[in-house]
């Protein structure tokens, strides 16, 4: 049996399929939905040459990875790459297959450092480090049962606060850009995040078809979005966060939690019975939150970097 590593066929549903087959194998954690997946391969910006990459077995695809440059980073020359075998198919050489393939893909664009998400497994862990990659910061996967959640009761609005949804600037998203751009570029990160073209956040951001528009609370104080939690949906069972954050100038006033606590609550109104969020291992005070909703860690990540050259 021979392994080969080739490019997805986004024109391919079957192709498709069976890559957010084996990414939900490796990784359950995550929604992965064809298209979600077809919509990033379209629509992502062309700076960060995208591709993705299947490791193949006899017509089965038992291996994936999703290799760019960070575009949107202030420090260029960084690459990610984040591969996952199927749990059920490793020890084949698709992994090995897989890196070698990334790696020549970004240094033929210029990067001098590569980062990669590896689970903290041993098994994982050690195939990064035999292949030069050195262990970073850690993240947390984690888990509620939407269902069956004693769920925090809401609460009485500050004077001057507001609950809304993403649906509400459906005509002008503007605030909702500037806010998450905001957020995200205090995220603890290896790799630091600056939002500035607004019309590639419309397409990949605002336009994905996992992000659930009406699920998405927004705190707005005095007229402005001040808070939000931002809800994926694979429009079945599963609802995940995709980023909790406030402003600058409104932090320390509880406004995420009411975010997010709005947003659990309609969501189990509307079916969804589980719910995923991600943590970065220092963001202390969002884990704090995540645990006073009932969130448990089901997995944990560490990010490894290699430095080329």
């Amino acid at each position: 049996m021979t392994v080969i590593v080739r490019d997805l066929r986004p024109e391919v549903p079957a192709d498709v399929e069976r890559f957010a087959h084996s990414r939900h194998l490796a990784l359950p954690y995550i929604l992965w939905t064809p298209e979600g997946i077809t919509h990033r391969q379209a629509h992502i910006h062309p700076d960060a040459h995208y591709r993705s990459l299947v490791a193949e077995e006899d017509g089965e695809t038992i291996g994936t990875a999703q290799v760019g440059i960070a575009y949107d980073s202030p420090e260029p020359g960084q690459g990610y790459l984040n591969i996952y075998v199927r749990p059920d198919r490793t020890r084949r050489g698709a992994g090995g297959l897989l890196l070698r393939a990334a790696e020549e893909h970004l240094a033929s664009l210029g990067a001098t450092k590569l980062f990669s998400w590896v689970l903290d497994e041993p098994d994982n862990r050690g195939f990064a480090e035999r292949h030069g990659y050195r262990a970073s910061r850690t993240a947390h996967f984690l888990r509620l049962d939407l269902a069956n959640a004693a769920l925090p009761p809401r609460q009485e609005l500050p004077p001057g606060v507001e609950l809304g949804r993403a649906a509400d600037f459906a005509d002008d998203p503007r605030p909702m850009f500037e806010l998450d751009a905001e957020a995200s570029s205090d995220e603890p990160s290896d790799v630091a995040v600056e939002f500035t073209d607004y019309q590639a956040w419309i397409e990949e951001t605002w336009k994905h078809p996992l992000l659930d528009r009406d699920l998405t609370s927004v705190v707005v104080v005095d007229g402005r979005p001040a808070a939000f939690s931002v809800a994926h949906t694979d429009r079945g069972t599963r609802y995940a966060t995709g980023m909790t954050g406030t402003a600058r100038a409104f932090r320390g006033r509880g406004l995420a939690k009411l975010a997010k606590n709005d947003s659990l609550h309609r969501a189990r109104a509307a079916g969804y019975r589980e719910a995923f969020t991600g943590n970065d291992s220092d963001n202390e005070a969002m884990l704090a939150i995540n645990r006073w909703f009932g969130y448990e860690i089901c997995a944990s990540e560490v990010r490894h970097v290699r430095e080329l050259g």
